[in-house]
C-alpha cells in the first residue's frame, strides 16, 4: 500500500503543472452539467460541448427537456454516440427530477445515483464540479494512471475511489481527479506513455526513462 506521503507527492507534482482545473464540459447550471456528463460517455468533451450548445437552446432545464420528444433529443445528440439510450435516459432523468426533486438536481450521492443514466462516477463529477462538495470521479485515465504509477492495484472504480479518498483530503478530491485526467491525456497515454517527459516518472513504478 502506498504511503499518504506518496499520494500527496503525486498530487503536488501534478498541481505544479496543471494547477486548479475546471470541468471542460460547458454548463451554466447543475442540470446542464448532468446532461453533459451523460452525453460524455464514450464521447470527447469537445463534441459534447458542440452538441449541448444546440440541445440547451431547446431544453436548458428539466421542464423543457421532459417536454421535448425523445426522438428530438436523439436527433440532436446523435453525434455523441449511443444516442438512443442517452436520449431515453435524458428524458427519463428530467421527468424524475420534476417528479421527485422539484426540478432540482439533488446534492447527495445516494439521490444522484437514483437518476436514470447516472452512476457513481457521474455523481462524483456533479458533486465536485456543480456543488463544490467532495467527489472523486474515477474514469479510465484515473484508473490507468493510479495503477501504472503503483498507488493502487485494482480495476474496480469503487475500490480506487475509496483508496484515493483515504489518502487525499476531501477538499482536493475533485481537482486530484482533474489533474490525473489532464496528465493522462497529455503525457501518460494508454498505448505510448511519454515517460521521457513525465514529471512524476521518479515515483512511477513502471517508468521507462530513456
Amino acid at each position: 500500500m502506498a504511503s499518504p506521503a506518496l499520494w500527496r507527492n503525486l498530487y503536488d507534482q501534478l498541481y505544479a503543472i496543471y494547477g486548479d482545473c475546471e470541468c471542460p464540459l460547458r454548463h451554466e447550471t447543475p442540470f446542464q452539467l448532468l446532461v453533459a456528463v451523460m452525453l460524455s460517455a464514450q464521447c470527447r468533451d469537445e463534441r459534447v460541448n458542440q452538441v449541448t450548445e444546440i440541445l440547451f437552446a431547446e431544453a436548458p432545464d428539466p421542464g423543457k427537456m421532459a417536454a421535448l420528444p425523445v426522438e428530438r433529443i436523439a436527433e440532436i445528440i446523435r453525434p455523441c454516440g449511443l444516442f438512443r439510450a442517452k436520449s431515453e435516459n435524458l428524458h427519463a432523468c428530467a421527468e424524475k427530477l420534476l417528479a421527485d426533486f422539484h426540478g432540482e438536481v439533488p446534492q447527495t450521492m445516494e439521490e444522484l445515483t437514483t437518476l436514470p443514466g447516472i452512476g457513481r462516477k457521474s455523481a462524483n463529477v456533479l458533486l465536485g464540479n456543480a456543488f463544490r462538495k467532495p467527489g472523486f470521479p474515477v474514469d479510465t485515465h484515473v484508473r490507468r494512471l493510479l495503477n501504472r504509477i503503483g498507488l493502487v492495484s485494482s480495476d474496480s472504480p469503487e475500490a480506487i475511489e475509496a483508496e484515493a479518498n483515504s489518502h487525499i483530503e476531501p477538499e482536493l478530491w475533485c481537482n486530484f481527479s482533474h489533474l490525473l485526467i489532464q496528465h493522462g491525456r497529455r503525457v501518460c497515454h494508454a498505448q505510448k506513455p511519454a515517460c521521457d517527459r513525465c514529471a512524476v516518472r521518479t515515483i512511477c513504478k513502471r517508468r521507462k526513462v530513456k
